[in-house]
């Protein structure tokens, strides 16, 4: 299977792409917790069904030494208790800015007021980034069928 578009030898997504990611290297040089970065990458591109961002980012995860048990626990979080209350607010902020279509009102006041209880503003910064960025990289995954399964740990930096 191969991707509608390749997306790093097509100049134009290319030089699209290189502005992304380095936003996002802001938001991973953020004192927003590493760990709470991966699980909410996971997070939104299991919602959106993006097989590549899944892939990478479970296997980063692993990578820095993320266990299983929670791994395989992000998709059920509301049901867990492996998951920190700060983690947990994250992902609830997560998943409410990644459906903003399926809410009327967008993200609510309770899930803001949640996340800011446990994040200060620059990590709050950094989670509204993290979670506007890994959207964007989803729906151009999603876009162009981008195939899941192959990322190898490190690939892109």
């Amino acid at each position: 299977m191969d991707a509608r578009l390749n997306l790093l030898g097509n100049p134009v997504a290319a030089k699209a792409l290189r502005h992304v990611i380095s936003a996002g290297k802001v938001v991973s040089d953020s004192t927003l917790p590493a760990a709470t970065q991966e699980l909410v990458k996971i997070r939104a591109s299991q919602i959106n069904g993006c097989g590549f961002c899944t892939d990478m980012h479970t296997k980063e995860a692993v990578h820095a030494g993320e266990t299983s048990t929670r791994l395989h626990l992000i998709a059920a979080w509301r049901e867990a208790t492996v998951f920190t209350d700060a983690e947990r607010a994250a992902l609830e902020l997560t998943e409410q800015g990644t459906r903003i279509a399926d809410a009327a009102g967008g993200v609510t006041d309770e899930a803001w007021e949640n996340a800011a209880k446990h994040y200060d503003e620059d990590q709050l910064a950094a989670l509204v980034s993290l979670i506007a960025l890994i959207n964007a990289f989803n729906r151009v995954n999603v876009i162009v069928q981008q195939p899941a399964g192959d990322y190898q740990v490190g690939q892109f930096g």
